[in-house]
């Protein structure tokens, strides 16, 4: 198995957030700031991979009637993890990402890898899987984060970078923002892709 293969495609042929469509409730909610973005591209990220990895290394002693709540189960073990982590060392990341932080238990994007790929790989393939996906997933997040935060708040990293006089889009930092940005950036996303391919 090409593990770069397997790292690329979560990055580009199978990226989550612009390819999959799965896991955007977080995605539209927490891109309002680039900190917000990267403090939960990181946390997916930790937790598809850790949880990726152990998925594969008890997949064959999984009963396959029951691996679903066993997947939810590992994956709620890392997401606490991170909480508690957040809570003790970064209280500001913790409070902003809020509900959003929890419910990375139930983000379709790693428990799709744990079903669709760890259950049926090898340890470090799943591994690579699982980080693949995070990287992917916290790049779309990401250059969200930076266009909603310095066209709609004029910082980046809550530091400002526009002038006064430069008018901002406040819509961007709104809900309705959120869904006008991501469609425009996964239509661009397919479309370097697609002529990529051509």
């Amino acid at each position: 198995m090409n593990l770069w293969k397997v790292f690329k495609d979560g990055i580009f042929k199978n990226n989550p957030i612009l390819i999959q469509l799965i896991g955007l409730c977080s995605v539209l909610a927490v891109t309002t700031s680039v900190i917000n973005s990267l403090s939960m591209g990181v946390a997916v990220t930790f937790v598809a991979a850790m949880s990726n990895m152990v998925v594969s290394a008890i997949r064959k002693i999984t009963p396959n009637k029951i691996r679903i709540p066993i997947f939810i189960v590992v994956i709620a073990t890392f997401v606490t993890v991170v909480q508690m982590v957040l809570n003790a060392y970064a209280i500001d990341i913790y409070n902003s990402l809020g509900i959003f932080l929890p419910l990375i238990v139930v983000n379709c994007l790693i428990l799709g890898r744990a079903e669709g790929f760890a259950y049926k790989n090898k340890v470090i393939p799943s591994l690579i899987d699982g980080l693949g996906a995070g990287v992917g997933y916290t790049l779309a997040v990401l250059v969200m984060g930076v266009i909603r935060e310095l066209f709609g708040s004029g910082t980046l990293f809550g530091m400002p970078i526009l002038p006064d006089a430069i008018p901002k889009i406040g819509v961007l930092v709104a809900p309705a923002g959120a869904f006008i940005t991501l469609g425009y950036f996964i239509a661009l996303f397919k479309h370097l892709v697609n002529k990529k391919m051509a």
